[in-house]
């Protein structure tokens, strides 16, 4: 009996010492459980926005069916192929921008073939670069609690939001490969750097000139000048390659993307030489009323905190410097993907800076930014009701009657026909070899025209054009070549008649 009694204490007694453990091992990870929670809550809240998005017709074929296409070619074999916007033709996607980190979404896409998978990708991977946020305040603030304030201010900072719902852009991608390059150049761990500013390059031709800067951190604020000159070397080398090489190769002649810069230069090379012969020209490209509200917009909800670090801040430049030249408005607009190159730095510059304050300094300058980043996100955030509303392409109030008439026209169109469409439906039909958007038909055997979607693609760029439109559609309308198969609601689907 006192066997038997032995042995019911000690299984009475070790559960409580299994759960004492269990909960003081929650106690001491209590931040970072804090941060996976939020973390994940984050991740679900958006991912859910950005679907709704997408199945309300407000992401459009520009650009996430783009890059849909993109994908889907490789899964069937064709690396990277897409249809020209402009001109109709097929071509690989690296004739305009040097992004192969969309061929390793592949495996992805064909366990879930779903223009949702990259949607799901782009938010989760903005969401992982947090991790990185989170152990460098905890490094350099010496406080878990300081660490995690700067998270939140990360996850509710508002352009990093807008960033993962943003459609899917493969630079998007480079925030977190950013963030993570930084840490480990942080702890001089210089391979597992070189693997995460690998796949940042992989993102974009930009990043190379990014890439190059942060080496240029590493030598002057570490001293570390033969490394650091090693990293700049390799990122200018990616550029100069993806521009110079790559982008010609594909595209049988110069970046159509250039037209962006013709104002300074209109070239790399036009650039630097506008900058040494018409100064004037850079300097009012660059300090135009626009530019100086994309800088308040940028860093006012973050008290500029930044700035405490300056040299790491600096590494911003490069891609400050390249939105600040281009004349295309979405360049400065902080909505955009375009800050992809820069937030990650300004981050990383507040997680260092606050460490050079004191430890009450640190704990308050965390809390005014997480003040500042959470009153921003009420005002001008994607959250639904923010005070400040959406971009106007995502206050899209298509009714409830076309939005079905949008789907029912879908479903009659087959899959891998080619297609022609108006720019909001196509990136609901970009899963297949030839998509093209109007007025383009190429080879096009069916037509999905929504007549009050008029923005029509245009070189480097795209502009709405109703009257274009109308007249496009008068024109198939009337033409013996095209059937009408259905109208309803303002949609309509042709089907070409064969000769």
């Amino acid at each position: 009996m006192s066997s038997l009694t032995s042995e019911s204490e000690v299984g009475v007694t070790a559960a409580p010492s299994r759960w004492t453990a269990v909960a003081s091992l929650a106690r001491d990870r209590a931040w970072t459980i804090a941060v996976w929670a939020v973390m994940v809550a984050w991740s679900a809240a958006l991912f859910a926005i950005v679907r709704d998005h997408f199945v309300n017709f407000r992401l459009t074929r520009y650009d996430l069916g783009n890059m849909v296409q993109a994908v889907w070619s490789t899964a069937e074999g064709r690396p990277l192929e897409i249809t020209h916007g402009t001109t109709g033709e097929q071509m690989v996607r690296l004739g305009g921008h040097v992004d192969p980190i969309l061929a390793a979404l592949t495996p992805l896409w064909v366990i879930v073939p779903s223009p949702l998978t990259l949607v799901a990708v782009q938010v989760l991977a903005v969401a992982l670069g947090a991790l990185p946020v989170f152990w460098l305040g905890r490094r350099h603030m010496g406080s878990e609690g300081a660490a995690g304030l700067l998270v939140l201010s990360y996850l509710a900072y508002p352009w990093i939001a807008w960033t993962a719902v943003d459609a899917f852009h493969p630079v998007t991608l480079a925030i977190p490969a950013l963030l993570f390059a930084v840490w480990f150049l942080d702890s001089d761990r210089l391979v597992p750097f070189a693997l995460c500013a690998g796949i940042a390059l992989a993102t974009g031709e930009l990043m190379g000139v990014v890439v190059a800067a942060l080496g240029c951190w590493y030598a002057l604020d570490r001293r570390q000048r033969r490394a650091g000159a090693v990293i700049t070397a390799a990122g200018v080398g990616w550029t100069c390659l993806a521009l110079f090489v790559v982008v010609p190769a594909f595209s049988g002649g110069s970046n159509e993307f250039y037209g962006f810069y013709d104002e300074v230069g209109g070239s790399p090379w036009g650039i630097v030489r506008t900058t040494f012969t018409d100064p004037v020209a850079i300097l009012s490209a660059v300090g135009q009323g626009r530019d100086f509200l994309y800088v308040f917009l940028l860093g006012a909800p973050v008290a500029f905190a930044f700035l405490l670090a300056p040299g790491l801040a600096a590494v911003a430049l490069p891609q400050l410097a390249a939105n600040h030249l281009a004349s295309f408005s979405s360049a400065t607009d902080p909505h955009a993907h375009y800050v992809a190159g820069i937030l990650p730095f300004f981050f990383a510059a507040i997680a260092v800076g606050l460490g050079r304050l004191s430890p009450i300094g640190r704990v308050r300058g965390a809390i005014l930014v997480l003040t500042l980043s959470l009153a921003a996100t009420i005002m001008v955030g994607p959250w639904p009701g923010a005070l400040g509303g959406s971009p106007s392409f995502y206050r899209l109030d298509t009714p409830p009657e076309r939005i079905a008439a949008l789907r029912r026209a879908i479903e009659l169109v087959p899959d891998d026909t080619p297609v022609s469409s108006t720019n909001r439906v196509g990136s609901h039909l970009a899963a297949r070899r030839y998509v093209y958007s109007v007025p383009v038909v190429g080879r096009a055997e069916w037509m999905v025209l929504d007549s009050t979607d008029s923005w029509i693609p245009q070189a480097a760029g795209g502009n709405t054009d109703p009257a274009a439109l109308r007249s496009f559609h008068e024109r198939i309308a009337e033409s013996r070549e095209w059937r009408n198969v259905f109208a309803e609601s303002g949609v309509f689907v042709y089907r070409r008649v064969a000769p």
